[in-house]
């Protein structure tokens, strides 16, 4: 089977730093991989190169078979990739609703016109609603998005991340900032994503890796260190070393 995504010798400078060094990496459909590394390894740098928002010093990227590597975000998007960030991308002074209906109006330009008042639009509002019911959102639709808890933010940024139906869900520390509790509602529903969704995600939380990957890659100092199998990276000598030898960070008892 041909990878959706596939990176060669991917390297971005900035100045005389390499952000990130001669990344080879390929995904396969429907799998879930976790990339993982301390604090300035290059994890959101890679991320951006995948999406778009930097363009590499070198190297090619490809999905589904295109050389995508100079393409825009919004081709990207098109394309069939979605990302969602570290820190939230909602609109806080508006209602959870028009949070939803903007989102969806931005993937769906060929069924939304701008130009329509949204909440003339049915087919906006219905679409609207199936997407905060599938994130339990609904009952919220008329707060305003900053005064939400975090976990109930990030619900709906992941939930708008999926309304262009992706091949390639893209997912930047999905549990930063969130309680135990809601740490194990987002892991529980990344697992409930179909087959048909491949996963990338970026994680400090190991619980989270080992709830939902099937491979993991750890990148360090803008390099991929070692990869492998949940329990192989839970087993290996440098993943301990750079995590500081933590049984608990590892997922360990």
């Amino acid at each position: 089977m041909a990878p959706l995504l596939e990176t060669n010798g991917l390297s971005v400078h900035f100045g005389g730093l390499a952000a990130v060094r001669s990344v080879n990496l390929a995904i396969e459909p429907g799998e879930r991989l976790a990339l993982i590394g301390p604090n300035g390894a290059g994890k959101t740098t890679f991320f951006n190169l995948l999406t778009g928002q930097l363009k590499p010093s070198s190297g090619k990227v490809f999905f589904k078979g295109q050389d995508i590597t100079h393409a825009s975000v919004f081709s990207r998007t098109h394309m069939g990739m979605s990302r969602s960030f570290q820190i939230t991308s909602l609109f806080p002074l508006q209602s959870v609703m028009v949070n939803a209906m903007i989102g969806l109006q931005g993937v769906e330009k060929s069924r939304y016109g701008f130009y329509r008042p949204m909440f003339k639009d049915k087919d906006l509002v219905k679409a609207a609603q199936e997407l905060l019911e599938s994130q339990e959102l609904w009952d919220l639709r008329d707060e305003i998005v900053g005064s939400l808890a975090y976990g109930q933010q990030r619900k709906l940024e992941i939930g708008l991340s999926l309304a262009s139906q992706p091949e390639l869900l893209l997912l930047d520390e999905p549990s930063c900032g969130l309680t135990m509790v809601e740490s194990a509602d987002i892991t529980k529903r990344i697992k409930a994503l179909g087959s048909k969704i491949t996963v990338l995600m970026i994680a400090h939380d190991m619980d989270l890796v080992f709830g939902v990957a099937d491979r993991v890659v750890l990148l360090h100092y803008g390099e991929i260190a070692c990869e492998g199998t949940c329990e192989e990276i839970r087993q290996n000598a440098m993943v301990r070393e750079i995590y500081m030898g933590s049984r608990k960070q590892l997922g360990g008892k």
